[in-house]
């Protein structure tokens, strides 16, 4: 059991007022429902709640010290004020768990599109190299031979989760972490505690407007992850933090200004240091050359063509899935130094990942394809892939969630109507807002790039009628 005075005894962040004391802590907590006696609670403000206002409660349960932003005096236990709620909490759960992820090698992926499948191809080629690895994605949490299904589905784990999944990892006697980040949990700092040493971005495309408010602050909120490798400097290991980041993907720039450290840029279409070449589309996976450019021809493997290049495949469906690929083998090779032989032989090892490009085949004459499509760009790609599958016709299935980023319903539909042959716009959890309203919404965008609706274009309100 720890106590409040050595939480507080690495805090990196400024304390306002208030001294912690040595009273001892059994669990922290941020919702006042949970607190017991001898908890300390912390109060942050959130999106619909403010913990603020549930401090006198947590007080009657028990709580034998309170964290929050507000200047609040003549409390009957210590108060400590903070600057910021949630980023102190992450940091208090990391003390609380013995600061875990400084025992164990940091990998963390962002983006809008594309990380659990990098993170499952990076996963593979690690335990291919025979590394203790866990990973921690939006799904759930691989803790050696057991699988925790967290969930979270579209987002990180909160601080104190995150900090206690990897305490498990640590004391399973794990090395190597994988985590999947998304812009919420960097965004409510729910991550500040991990010590990555790699950073991963996939791409950076519309999604989540309504929560940050704007791209330029989802970007800023994605681009956390490269301004913390900065920040913590060589690991415990002695490894030199590195940045992995998409040449071919418009955020770029913008991270290779503010990420602090070594950078290593991977591409399908631009100069890169990793790059694919020679794609060939298979029905059941793609084969490709890897171009190793960043280690100038140091970087040996038994799949060498003439041209130093290495052959790679992979089974999965979709050209997106090249760049995913290529981002994990990157920082398997030139981040934790696996060798490319290994690597290249973990990338082929990922058999499928359910939901991403899966193809459902129950005896049906035309080829059906499931993916967690879920921005413009997504749904886009997604159905230019599809398009290099068949010679037939490609239909669009698909709808978009109420109380969501409303902006990208048109988007989305404006995409499929103008690459995808027919689509049909159906119910995706509406939630309390009208579904009859978000498929109105759509049809406008599906019009707008020239669709013509019970020609190119139908609703459906019913989903599996949709499907059907």
């Amino acid at each position: 059991m720890k106590t409040l005075s050595e939480l507080f005894s690495k805090f990196p962040l400024q304390i306002i007022a208030g001294s912690p004391i040595d009273a001892a802590i059994n669990k922290i907590t941020f919702d006042s429902r949970t607190v017991e006696k001898d908890d300390l609670f912390l109060a942050a403000s959130g999106e619909y709640f403010d913990g603020h206002d549930y401090i006198d409660k947590a007080i009657e349960q028990g709580a034998v010290a309170i964290v929050g932003e507000r200047e609040i005096e003549n409390l009957p236990i210590p108060y400590i004020q903070v600057e910021n709620a949630r980023q102190a909490l992450a940091y208090l759960a990391a003390a609380y768990y013995d600061y875990p992820a400084r025992d164990m090698i940091m990998l963390g992926i962002t983006g809008t599109d594309g990380k659990t499948t990098t993170a499952n191809f990076l996963y593979e080629i690690l335990r291919t190299a025979e590394i203790k690895v866990g990973m921690i994605s939006t799904v759930n949490a691989i803790i050696g031979d057991e699988i925790l299904y967290t969930g979270f589905h579209v987002t990180t784990p909160d601080a104190l989760d995150t900090q206690h999944y990897l305490a498990q990892m640590r004391d399973a006697g794990l090395t190597h972490i994988i985590l999947e980040t998304t812009s919420h949990g960097w965004a409510q700092y729910r991550v500040d505690a991990c010590n990555f040493n790699i950073g991963v971005i996939t791409n950076i495309t519309h999604e989540h407007l309504d929560y940050h408010g704007s791209f330029e602050a989802y970007r800023v909120a994605k681009g956390r992850l490269f301004e913390n490798l900065g920040w913590i400097g060589d690991s415990e290991q002695g490894m030199r933090p590195l940045a992995i980041l998409n040449r071919d993907d418009d955020s770029f720039d913008y991270l290779s200004r503010i990420a602090p450290v070594p950078r290593l840029a991977y591409a399908v279409d631009a100069p890169a240091d990793i790059r694919a070449v020679d794609i060939r589309y298979l029905p059941d996976g793609i084969e490709f050359k890897v171009v190793d450019n960043y280690a100038l021809g140091g970087c040996a493997s038994s799949n060498m063509d003439s041209d130093g290049n290495m052959a790679a495949k992979i089974n999965l469906l979709g050209s997106y899935n090249i760049s995913n690929a290529l981002a994990a083998f990157s920082a398997a090779v030139y981040g934790l130094g696996i060798s490319s032989n290994i690597a290249l032989k973990g990338l082929s090892a990922l058999e499928k990942i359910s939901g991403r490009m899966e193809e459902i085949d129950m005896g049906q004459n035309f080829t059906a394809i499931v993916d967690f499509a879920h921005t413009p760009n997504a749904l886009k790609v997604a159905i230019q892939s599809a398009r290099k599958m068949t010679e037939g016709r490609v239909i669009a299935l698909f709808g978009s969630a109420g109380l969501r980023d409303k902006e990208k319903r048109r988007l989305m539909a404006e995409v499929s109507a103008e690459w995808a042959d027919l689509t049909v716009l159906t119910a995706e959890d509406p939630r309390t807002e009208s579904l009859r309203e978000i498929l109105s919404e759509m049809a406008e965008g599906a019009i707008d790039k020239g669709g013509i609706e019970n020609e190119s274009f139908w609703r459906v309100e019913d989903r599996g009628a949709a499907i059907g």
